[in-house]
C-alpha cells in the first residue's frame, strides 16, 4: 500500500474515533424489539426527611382566628400561603437533631418521616392538645422546593430548586440547560443521601429503559454530575469539521517544524 492510502487511511481513522455519534446524543432511544417501558411503582417511594431539610407548614381552621398564633412564622394571618423565594427565612429547618420547632406545639421529631406523616402528626397534636374535630383543622406540609445539586458537562451547574412535588432527572437536566455534546450522557451519575449514608448510581440516559431506573425520579438533595466523553480530553473536536481542522493544524505544525528543522 502506498504512502497517500496510509495516511488516508489514518485520516479516517482519527475522524471516526474523535467525532461524536449522533447515537450518543439521543435521550431515550427504543430497540426495535423492545416493549413500551412502565415505571415501576418502586421508583416512586416517598421522600423521607433528613436534616437541613426546610419545610413550610401552614394550619387552616373554620375561623381562622383560631390558628393565627399556631401560623405566627408566616407572618401573615389565616395561614396564608408563604411566599416561596422567602422560604428559607420563613420555614422549619430540621436541625442535626431531626427536630423542627413549632410555635405553641414547640419541637416535633421529624428525621425519617414522609412529608403525609408529618402532616397527620401536626394535625394529630392539634386535635388531642387544642382543638375539637367541628373546628375544622386543616394542615398543609410542603418541603420548601424540590432542591438537587448538578455538576460537569452541563449548560448550567450549581445547586438548583424547582417548586413541585416530583421530579425527574430529565427535567433536573433540562432545568440546568440540558447536558452538553461533550457529556456523557450513557453514565449519568446521581449520589443520594440517606439518614444512614449515601448511595451512587449509574443511569444510562440514551436508552429508554433509563425510566425504570431507582435514580430516574429524583429524591431531594440528589447530586448529578456528568463526566466528559474522551473526545474532550483528547481535544480533537466535537464533529468532523472540528477534528478535521484540528488534524490539518497538527499537520502544517509538523511540516513547518519538520521543514525548518530541515534548513
Amino acid at each position: 500500500m502506498d504512502k497517500p492510502k496510509i495516511y488516508l487511511l489514518i485520516l479516517l481513522s482519527v475522524l471516526a474515533t474523535s467525532c461524536i455519534s449522533k447515537k450518543e446524543l439521543i435521550y431515550l432511544q427504543d430497540n426495535k424489539d423492545s416493549e413500551s417501558q412502565v415505571v415501576t411503582p418502586s421508583n416512586q417511594k416517598p421522600y423521607r426527611l433528613q436534616t437541613n431539610d426546610i419545610l413550610i407548614i401552614t394550619i387552616k381552621a373554620i375561623d381562622p382566628k383560631l390558628v393565627e398564633i399556631f401560623n405566627a412564622s408566616n407572618g401573615q394571618s389565616g395561614g396564608t400561603a408563604v411566599n416561596e423565594q422567602n422560604s428559607y427565612f420563613t420555614g422549619y429547618s430540621v436541625d442535626d437533631h431531626g427536630n423542627i420547632r413549632l410555635p405553641i406545639l414547640g419541637e416535633i421529631n421529624v428525621l425519617g418521616f414522609t412529608i403525609e406523616e408529618v402532616r397527620s402528626k401536626v394535625e394529630k397534636m392539634l386535635h388531642e392538645q387544642y382543638f375539637k374535630m367541628e373546628a375544622g383543622i386543616f394542615v398543609i406540609v410542603k418541603l420548601a422546593g424540590f432542591r438537587y445539586t448538578i455538576n460537569g458537562e452541563v449548560g448550567s451547574t450549581g445547586t438548583k430548586v424547582l417548586f413541585q412535588d416530583r421530579v425527574n432527572i430529565m427535567e433536573a437536566i433540562a432545568n440546568a440547560g440540558d447536558i452538553e455534546v461533550t457529556g456523557d450522557r450513557k453514565d449519568v451519575k446521581v449520589i443520594r443521601r440517606y439518614p444512614q449514608g449515601s448511595e451512587t448510581f449509574s443511569i444510562d440516559l440514551t436508552d429508554s429503559k433509563a425510566v425504570n431506573s431507582p435514580c430516574y425520579y429524583l429524591q431531594p438533595n440528589d447530586y448529578i454530575y456528568v463526566k466528559p466523553l474522551k473526545q474532550k480530553t483528547w481535544g480533537t473536536g466535537k464533529t468532523g469539521i472540528e477534528s478535521l481542522t484540528t488534524i490539518i493544524t497538527l499537520l502544517s505544525l509538523a511540516t513547518t517544524t519538520y521543514l525548518l528543522l530541515k534548513n
